[in-house]
């Protein structure tokens, strides 16, 4: 009886790709294949010294900083945001966090971090949306890593106005003491692997960073599905 009705399910509500609408395969999730090999992906969890690395550099002690795709307007990253933040589509997410796990699985980049930060909502925000974007993008990456995931200890004490069409200055001065770390003695000496959507100006991990410095011998490594050009 499962198996028929599992049928007639898929015969008239079929798995659609979220982003061509191309009925998808027994064997994909999400998204086929044909879309995820257009994805942009940088792979520069294997460059020391890459973009996202030096846009950070200088502005507080980091490990590694690794991105997962480009994210440009009327790319292939761009509407699977879009979905995510915006259309309450979680299991993209998901998804995408597993597929950058599998890249950095094994690698250099990953090998010594001992737990998986994702940067938080407030509250009434995550309230709002239903759930942490960044949360759920981290929660694929610690499946396909197997290194735990942290949450509920970097918080977000202030609801700041969107970053959208912000300035560099004005991105900053939004983000500056919005976030703080409940304990720092639970990361003291661990090496974090902080985790968020899309990385633009830096603003936010900046911020974020400020925060987890508060733990004593803490090592911070960035990863952002995203890298804006």
């Amino acid at each position: 009886m499962i198996t028929l009705l599992n049928c007639l399910s898929d015969l008239f509500f079929p798995d659609c790709c979220l982003l061509c609408n191309t009925r998808l395969l027994p064997s994909e999730e999400g998204v086929c294949l044909q879309c995820l090999h257009a994805l942009p992906r940088t792979e520069n969890y294997k460059e020391p010294g890459n973009q996202a690395e030096t846009l950070l550099a200088g502005r507080f002690p980091f490990v590694r900083v690794a991105t997962f795709c480009i994210y440009s307007s009327g790319g292939v990253l761009q509407p699977l945001i879009h979905q995510l933040k915006y259309d309450g589509k979680r299991e993209i997410g998901t998804l995408l966090g597993r597929l950058f796990g599998r890249d950095l699985y094994g690698s250099e980049f990953i090998r010594s971090i001992d737990l998986i930060v994702p940067v938080p909502l407030h509250p009434a925000k995550e309230k709002l949306r239903g759930f942490n974007q960044a949360e759920v993008i981290a929660r694929g990456l610690s499946e396909t890593t197997m290194i735990p995931l942290s949450t509920g200890n970097l918080v977000r004490s202030i609801s700041n106005p969107t970053q959208t069409r912000r300035t560099k200055t004005e991105r900053w001065e939004n983000v500056k003491g919005i976030f703080d770390l409940l304990d720092p003695s639970l990361y003291a000496g661990k090496h974090l692997l902080l985790v968020d959507d899309i990385i633009t100006t830096g603003s936010t991990i900046e911020a974020c960073a400020y925060a987890l410095l508060k733990s004593p011998g803490v090592r911070i490594s960035i990863a952002t599905l995203g890298e804006v050009l």
